[in-house]
This record gives structure tokens, sequence and C-alpha cells, in this order.
């Protein structure tokens, strides 16, 4: 299972992640960040593919894809060998 997190200190707002979600799973989000900016937002109810065009486009490097393992908690794909990655 995979997981978006959106780090509000760095997104912007821009919606760029919004038009390349494959699953449409994010989305701008009414509330303001402390930034006092509308963020990007995920929509927990759909599943992420791992397609990472969201991390790919975001011009602030504000998108991670985290995969969930169930014992050991979450592991940054990024943190993942070539080996380990699904």
């Amino acid at each position: 299972m995979y997981n978006v997190r959106i780090n509000l200190e760095y997104c912007k707002g821009c919606g760029l992640c919004v038009g390349v979600c494959a699953k449409h799973g994010l989305y701008i989000s009414d509330k303001l960040s402390p930034l006092g900016i509308r963020p990007a937002a995920v929509r927990p109810e759909v599943q992420c593919t791992q397609c990472r065009n969201c991390c790919t486009i975001c011009p602030d490097a504000a998108i991670e894809i985290v995969v969930k393992p169930q014992v050991h908690g979450e592991t940054s794909l990024a943190m993942l060998s070539e080996r380990e990655k699904p």
C-alpha cells in the first residue's frame, strides 16, 4: 500500500499535482496551511498507484510517496534500494 504525503511547509498550492494524478487522488484543500495558502491534499479513499507523476511535477519537492509495510512502519521509497522497490 502506498501513501502520499504533502509537506505543508513546501506546498504553495499551485495545483500541478492535481492535474497529473492518474487516480484523481489529489485536490486543492479549502483549508489554509500554516503559511496561509490552500495546499494540495490527498483523498484518503483513493489508492495511490505509485506512478510518481505528482512527485515529478512538483516544483517544490513537497510530495513524497511512502510504502506502508504491515509490521515495520513507514519507509520512504527514496530510502529503498533498487532491489527492494516494488
